[in-house]
């Protein structure tokens, strides 16, 4: 089934949430592709270019040897041919079609950029499939390999697929040119690409000698600077556009318009940072993995600064410095960050092999950079990346700019501009509490009807679970289910979502929240903390207007002695409202539903553990697992992929009667 997203009603909705200047703007860039469409010069002609920007003497030999290990292991499952995205095993790589999706079967038809369907997966396929390999990060991983073992298989296969892509996608030609995040990218991909291979004879003639090369790189620059993302789209896209542009005008700095593309490129990564991150360091979009990537696409930007002497703009230092401070206070016990609105598994620069932790290698690089602070947690894993990134970026201290920003002294629990509370108890409770803004830009386009919603882990295992996001396009009843209120841990009425949707990535009206309280063990939360693991109680309480005129209010409290956590909803003012109030576990958790109480089991290290979960009275309760008309019980564990876990649904009328209390007790 398709997503209506180019449909005339989707446009005008669209068009609804734009200002005058994106109107303008997007007009521009009409005239400027259909100009385009019959004018496609050449890139100009480039003599005695040198790549410069190679890593310093001993990078290699700072590698960790286990992290190493996994980088070869992984190289050698992609020079076999195999690999995995989204979910669906591929066995083709060893001579990849571009354009074709595996999922679907189909292949992206030939014409001109613009012209080409992309969102429609019955005339193109999975768009997300047939983008993902032309990222090239899974070439960078054959070229780090290159690197660390110096077997020149992995370059050769490198210099292949390159050279097979470039022949194969002309500028403007298909679908690899209709998006700028791809093309940023697959640039940032590049320069990684031609650094880890310096050591091999043949790079310069991959690159800086060989005309088809140059053309590519100043056509994807060009066609960066023309269409940069405007005003509502002006998301982690923007980012990637801009670091990619920065990265390749710093290292491919070979042509007329470098200077100016590398200048341009560093003043929207200044402004764009600033403008997708709140003051407290989170991610505006309050989408987790956006702020992953956007992390470590402005670590990658400014590891070009440095490697070529730009000077970088202080505040962009400072934004980076807080969004990692940001991410070392809201991850659990196991450095696992909340599963927060959109996540498609989108990553700025990978040089590593499968087991290595995301977060983990952000918050080891942040060490390396920023240095970490007291209260950070502890990092014990290993990565390929840290090294590459901390042997060019100069420590934070050494920029002059140290003083400029206050870091927190203890461990932020409450981001009051994200609306994020983070409580932790006893036995490695973690519960993040949501009453922050619906999402960012007036499309909200990676938000997720979630208001007050809330996520439970003990030990780093979900036990009140987000379900994640599982896909884009392509399937509108599963992009809906995964991002509606219902797929949330919190309470719908009259069956609809608090939020309302206007397409896959477009919300029409917003839900607005405000959190009302939030204090630990009778301590205002000034004390920067919501840790009940004093044998006090922190407490939560926000509410929203999504059911107008109703107002949906919930309170949190996390006792620390009895390792209970209480939550109570209300819904104040308006008519008697139909209510659905879900709780979705994670998918180690085992169910027992007896009436309104429920036995919760699971094992974590080999040893049992167990919880139970009392439900409101007043409602009649049913377990759901792994069903598809309509989907309900379903948690996905990354983009493309989904799996039958319970979600508990309970159902009846809200009239001004008592507030709805649940309760859940863990057992010591």
């Amino acid at each position: 089934m398709t997503v209506n997203s180019g449909s005339p009603g989707w446009y005008l909705r669209r068009l609804s949430r734009m200002g005058p200047r994106e109107v303008g703007g997007r007009a521009g860039d009409a005239v400027r592709r259909r100009r385009w469409r019959s004018a496609r010069p050449d890139s100009p002609r480039v003599t005695g270019a040198r790549f410069t920007a190679v890593l310093p003497a001993g990078t290699i030999a700072a590698v960790p040897p286990d992290a190493a290990k996994r980088l070869v292991a992984e190289a050698d499952r992609l020079m076999a041919g195999h690999a995995e995205y989204f979910g669906v095993d591929r066995d083709d790589l060893a001579d990849p079609d571009w354009w074709y999706d595996p999922k679907t079967g189909r292949r992206a038809p030939w014409g001109y950029a613009f012209d080409v369907p992309y969102r429609n997966e019955d005339a193109v396929g999975d768009i997300k499939q047939i983008w993902e390999l032309s990222r090239h990060q899974y070439l960078t991983v054959l070229a780090a390999a290159y690197a660390v073992t110096g077997n020149e298989r992995y370059a050769e296969r490198v210099a292949e697929h390159l050279r097979s892509w470039w022949a194969g996608n002309a500028p403007l030609r298909g679908v690899h040119w209709t998006s700028g995040i791809e093309l940023g990218i697959r640039l940032l991909s590049w320069v990684w690409i031609r650094r880890l291979l310096d050591g091999w004879p043949g790079a310069a003639a991959l690159f800086e000698d060989n005309p088809v090369a140059l053309n590519q790189i100043w056509h994807h620059q060009r066609w960066l600077a023309a269409f940069p993302s405007r005003g509502s789209s002006a998301n982690n896209h923007v980012i990637a556009e801009a670091a990619g542009q920065f990265a390749a005008a710093c290292a491919f700095g070979w042509f007329p318009s470098s200077t100016r593309w590398r200048a341009d490129a560093l003043r929207s990564l200044e402004v764009q940072l600033r403008n997708n991150t709140f003051d407290s360091g989170l991610n505006r979009e309050l989408a987790t993995e956006y702020h992953g990537l956007v992390l470590e696409l402005g670590l990658a930007a400014v590891a070009e600064a440095d490697a070529a002497g730009v000077p970088v703009p202080a505040p962009i230092r400072r934004v980076l410095l807080r969004m990692t401070d940001a991410l070392a206070a809201v991850v659990d016990n196991r450095l696992r960050p909340p599963r927060q609105g959109d996540a498609d598994d989108g990553h700025g620069l990978v040089v590593d092999g499968e087991g290595t932790d995301r977060w983990a290698s952000l918050l080891a690089t942040g060490d390396a950079v920023f240095g970490r602070l007291a209260w950070w947690p502890a990092v014990t894993g290993t990565d390929v990346r840290t090294p590459l990134l901390a042997a060019l970026i100069r420590p934070y201290a050494e920029n002059g700019t140290a003083p400029a920003v206050s870091r927190p002294e203890s461990r932020p629990a409450h981001f009051a501009d994200a609306g994020m509370t983070i409580l932790r108890g006893p036995g490695e409770i973690w519960c993040r509490c949501d009453g922050g803004p619906h999402g960012f830009l007036s499309i909200a386009a990676h938000a997720h009807a979630d208001a007050l919603s809330v996520e439970v882990r003990h030990d780093g295992v979900d036990v009140l679970a987000d379900p994640g996001t599982y896909c884009y396009h392509g399937q509108p009843e599963w992009r809906q289910y995964f991002r509606s209120t219902l797929g949330h841990n919190t309470l719908q009425l009259d069956g609809g979502d608090q939020s309302v949707s206007g397409g896959p990535f477009l919300w029409t009206r917003h839900a607005r929240s405000r959190v009302l309280t939030v204090d630990t063990s009778d301590a205002s939360v000034t004390s920067d903390t919501s840790d009940a693991s004093d044998g006090g109680t922190a407490r939560w309480c926000a509410e929203h207007d999504g059911y107008q005129p109703s107002v949906h209010r919930r309170r949190v409290e996390l006792t620390a002695v009895s390792q209970e956590l209480r939550v109570v909803d209300e819904v104040r003012g308006g008519p008697r409202r139909a209510v659905r109030l879900a709780f979705h576990l994670g998918p180690a958790i085992a169910a027992d539903l007896v009436g309104n109480r429920a036995q919760l089991t699971w094992t974590r290290d080999g040893e049992d553990r167990s919880a139970t979960l009392d439900l409101p009275g007043q409602l009649s309760w049913r377990a759901h697992r792994g069903e598809s008309g309509p989907p309900l019980g379903w948690y996905s564990p990354g983009f493309g992929r989904k799996e039958p876990t319970t979600t508990l649904v309970g159902t009846g009328f809200a009239d001004g009667a008592a507030g709805f209390t649940t309760v859940l007790r863990f057992r010591g």
